[in-house]
């Protein structure tokens, strides 16, 4: 027998294993979890938009890996960058020279973001928003970061205290001394920065729970007391940017929005390497780099890795080329439109909101008197079920992956790769008219799996 690795062989010959190795070995309780709501697929190739299964089903994947997959799976320019940098045996981390290719990629993403001077790349999007905490704090001299109700930042610590999600947060207090103010509310803002202890505040342009967009004039207004208090601000882009909502990053469909630090990931990778970076000022870097005593005062064992630059270089010439961003504004609007036009039709559903390729479709109360039985049934169980209702036939009846955007919320989020164009929105907008007509209908498949779901809400009090 051979002693070399032989990664075929071995999925080959325990890769059918995978639920019951995750099971024992990983987080149990996504084995669980996914065999509860009959998302246990085994799904054998992916590409583009698309997974397939062993059979050859397909399956439109409208979530993108959390918005990883922002040019979908393996696309072919990506995966030849790659190809090319391992056979390029380039002499990488030395950790004491500088090689040509993080210099390249920041020159390139600078470019998107002319007000900003310089970038700090490491390993994720919770790793940019840490790095971005700790400069502001670091450049201002002062310890109070300020980040908006509902927010999402991270899950390590530091990216864990602007986190405005209690679920996230419970049970690994203590956390830095930070503090939300509702998204969208200036004279909130205004009163704790006037306590004078304010370094910045971040905020994701759209929320990615509940996909909720910062009001008009909101972040303009708030750059303007931000610097009025000699305070920054922070755009978390990790996942609005890089074209997801029609624009190269969400802030700037707003005129006149210049950030002090720009946090982005996620598509950066090109669904491959992981990559996050944070783009800043040049007065901020040269304060947090203020000597050669400090040069390494802030560093990423694996930051400006060889494969996830090539990774980035080849995702933003993709983007160029294809005229990506222009896609996803294009298509966004027309799926937004085709489900905005539901919602007159079908009294479950209470709004379709967002930007570009970043849809949020809220479900609310009905008001005939045999849907509000149900609905009220599944509330009273545990919020956010009736989401999960519908995304679950999305897949089992449709091949169609959904998320429901977050605890205990009765939204769906829609953040599909941004290469889908027409045939995919006609496709899940039909897939979308079909579980709705059964949801209204009151009975059904549909509403037994809520049933089902409401026993196991009872049973994980």
């Amino acid at each position: 027998m051979s002693t070399e690795f032989d990664l075929g062989r071995l999925l080959a010959e325990r890769g059918a294993e995978r639920y019951e190795l995750h099971g024992k070995y990983l987080n149990h309780q996504l084995p669980r979890m996914l065999h509860t709501i009959g998302f246990d697929k085994v799904y054998e190739r992916g590409e583009g938009a698309y997974f397939w299964d062993a059979d050859g089903n397909d399956y439109l994947d409208m979530l993108a890996g959390f918005g990883v997959m922002g040019l979908g799976r393996h696309h072919p320019v990506v995966r030849k960058a790659l190809h090319d940098v391992l056979d390029a045996q380039l002499a990488d981390l030395t950790r004491f020279d500088c090689q040509p290719l993080p210099g390249l990629l920041a020159e390139k993403l600078l470019a998107h973001s002319p007000h900003l001077d310089r970038v700090f790349f490491g390993n994720s999007g919770t790793e940019a928003v840490e790095t971005a905490l700790k400069f502001a704090r670091y450049a201002t001299g002062r310890p109070r970061v300020l980040y908006c109700d509902h927010a999402f930042h991270g899950l390590t610590t530091g990216s864990l205290s602007v986190n405005g999600e209690s679920g996230f947060r419970d049970g690994f207090a203590p956390l830095l001394p930070d503090t939300a103010v509702p998204l969208g509310d200036l004279d909130a803002l205004a009163r704790e920065l006037k306590k004078g202890d304010v370094a910045a505040l971040v905020v994701e342009p759209i929320q990615g729970k509940g996909v909720h967009e910062a009001p008009p004039g909101y972040l303009r207004s708030a750059q303007e007391l931000l610097r009025r208090h000699k305070a920054l601000l922070i755009a978390d882009e990790v996942q609005t940017g890089l074209g997801r909502t029609g624009d190269f990053h969400a802030y700037q469909h707003e005129d006149g929005v210049e950030p002090d630090l720009v946090c982005v990931a996620k598509a950066l990778s090109g669904g491959y390497v992981p990559v996050g970076a944070t783009l800043g000022k040049d007065w901020i870097f040269k304060k947090v780099y203020s000597s050669m005593d400090r040069v390494l005062v802030h560093s990423a064992s694996f930051g400006s890795n060889a494969q996830a630059m090539a990774a980035g270089l080849a995702v933003l010439s993709v983007m160029e080329n294809e005229q990506i961003v222009a896609n996803a504004r294009a298509t966004g609007e027309l799926l937004k439109s085709r489900l905005a036009a539901l919602v007159d039709k079908y009294e479950l559903l209470a709004d379709v909101r967002g930007r570009g390729l970043m849809i949020g479709i809220e479900f609310g109360k009905p008001r005939s008197l045999k849907l509000r039985g149900r609905w009220t049934m599944l509330q009273a169980a545990r919020k956010g079920l009736f989401a999960q209702m519908v995304v679950v036939p999305l897949l089992q009846r449709h091949r169609i992956l959904t998320q429901v955007s977050g605890d205990h919320l009765e939204v769906i989020k829609l953040i599909p790769p941004l290469v889908v164009g027409e045939k995919e929105v006609d496709r899940f907008v039909d897939a979308f008219t079909d579980v709705m007509d059964d949801a209204h209908s009151g009975s059904g498949l549909m509403w037994d799996f809520g049933r089902t779901l409401v026993k196991q809400a009872v049973a994980n009090r």
